[in-house]
């Protein structure tokens, strides 16, 4: 499985952005998806996951402002960001983990097989 997120850019705070995780390999569609963000200096940090039905969870820092959602026949992923914060700054990475038919429940960047190159998203002030 090889990912690509994009999407990212600037933005003032209060706006919206949504990344897109696309993905190639036929399994993808069963796998959990994560979106992680990484700020300078900080560790990667988990953001939301979805599994293969479409149950998700949220870091609590996101949630309520961020959606992820995923279109399986297209083997995309979103993750659908709204009102943005400066702290929300950071490179965010899709990741996907290896393991069919599973919860959304993977919270550390561990317990994911494959990772996306990451895309910048900057809120301003």
């Amino acid at each position: 499985v090889q990912l690509q997120a994009s999407g990212g850019g600037l933005v003032q705070a209060g706006g919206s952005l949504r990344l897109s995780c696309a993905a190639s390999g036929r399994s993808f569609s069963t796998y959990p998806v994560g979106w992680f963000r990484q700020a300078p200096g900080k560790e990667r940090e988990f953001a939301a996951s979805i599994s293969w039905s479409g149950d998700t969870y949220y870091a609590d820092s996101v949630k309520g402002r961020f959606t992820i959602s995923r279109d399986n026949a297209k083997s995309l992923v979103y993750l659908q960001m709204n009102s943005l914060k400066p702290e929300d700054t950071a490179v965010y990475y899709c990741a996907a983990k290896r393991s069919p038919y599973s919860s959304a429940y993977f919270l550390h960047k561990s317990e994911y097989d494959y990772w996306g190159q990451g895309t910048q998203v900057t809120v301003s002030s």
